[in-house]
């Protein structure tokens, strides 16, 4: 297999990355980030454990990146994203991995912040040769299978020449994720939450002449964590998707991209089981709040008189050291870099990294 340059990757290198993925049988997390602190933290648990790695922002969390007093909601999420792409590209190369850039869940009502990216990407692409991000997600599974693939045949026109790829989701995964979907799909006996094979083949023979494109195929998954027995994961329907793939187009082994979404909280036996089917990434969020929030929580309680007072009304003593910003940031990026090196593990891409 190939190796990379460090940095951020896109078309024959990402194809190249996925390839390693799918023939080794591993996967890479896939990590929502809100700002330079998460960012930050991802990029160094990759480097930490030596695995490539996917950053990712929903619309929710480019708009923090701007700032949420930016007054226009829309260009908020639309710079913001622009913004952290190009703090990705800056400094991906100087962690010495290979790293996908990414959107996360964009239903119809999001189809102009895709739009808007792609026309800073074109931007971007006449400047450097490069597209701002490698990959962007299109989820209309709320909608008809006719209305999901025409639209993205569609936008896969649009990012082809860019050498981007384009991620669509067939089927729906529950919860809710940043103002997508709702905790009512939630339940083991949905039927939406399962995907069909037939529509994965139909979505592979309209796009895949057009270029390339990954599927977020529901299994059972969900965004979010549940208590247990609310969740069944059926990572079967995977393995028949391929299966159908591959047969009807006398293809090898697992020839689609797949993406499993709602990593957080899913049986370690399930994400196993998930990686013998083609998934080169797995989408994590949830996890990675709580790890950064839980060291924050516990360093603010460790030191609470510095959370109250400049200085202690006692003693005098002065807490500008304890309530340095620097200080609990750090502690919840290392929370985050610590929960990585577990979904690394977990995804076997520890010590993968295609980048040289």
């Amino acid at each position: 297999m190939g190796k990379l340059k460090p940095g951020v990757v896109f078309g024959e290198d990402y194809k190249t990355l996925i390839d390693a993925c799918r023939e080794g049988k591993y996967a890479l997390p896939a990590v929502n980030v809100v700002g330079t602190n998460s960012i930050n933290a991802v990029l160094e648990a990759a480097a930490k454990n030596k695995s490539d790695i996917i950053v990712q922002l929903s619309n929710g969390g480019a708009q923090f990146n701007a700032g949420l007093g930016m007054e226009d909601a829309f260009q908020a999420k639309v710079l913001g994203a622009v913004s952290a792409a190009r703090h990705v590209h800056l400094l991906a190369e100087h962690y010495g991995v290979a790293v996908v850039l990414h959107t996360d869940h964009a239903n119809r009502k999001l189809v102009p912040w895709l739009e808007a990216l792609i026309q800073h990407g074109e931007q971007f692409f006449k400047d450097t040769g490069k597209p701002l991000f490698s990959s962007h997600m299109l989820d209309l599974s709320e909608e008809s299978i006719e209305d999901n693939l025409s639209e993205s045949e569609r936008l896969l026109k649009m990012m082809a020449p860019l050498q981007m790829s384009l991620e669509i989701e067939l089927g729906v995964t529950g919860g809710e994720e940043d103002g997508i979907g709702s905790d009512e799909d939630i339940g083991a006996d949905n039927p939406k939450l399962y995907t069909q094979p037939e529509d994965v083949l139909q979505a592979y023979d309209r796009l895949n002449k057009l270029g390339h494109f990954s599927v977020a195929a529901s299994f059972g998954n969900v965004h979010g964590v549940y208590k247990p027995g609310n969740v069944k994961l059926r990572p079967e329907i995977l393995r028949e998707s391929q299966k159908l793939v591959a047969e009807t187009h006398n293809l090898p082994e697992n020839p689609l991209a797949l993406v499993f979404h709602g990593g957080s909280g899913s049986d370690k036996d399930k994400i196993a089981e998930s990686l013998n089917y083609g998934v080169f990434k797995m989408n994590i969020d949830t996890d990675t709040q709580f790890a950064f929030a839980n060291p924050v929580g516990a360093y603010v309680e460790k030191n609470a008189a510095a959370f109250k007072y400049q200085i202690d009304p006692e003693d005098g003593t002065p807490y500008k050291k304890l309530y340095d910003p620097r200080k609990w940031l750090r502690a919840g990026e290392q929370g985050i870099i610590e929960r990585l090196g577990e979904a690394c593990e977990d995804l076997r891409c520890a010590g993968k990294s295609l980048a040289q």
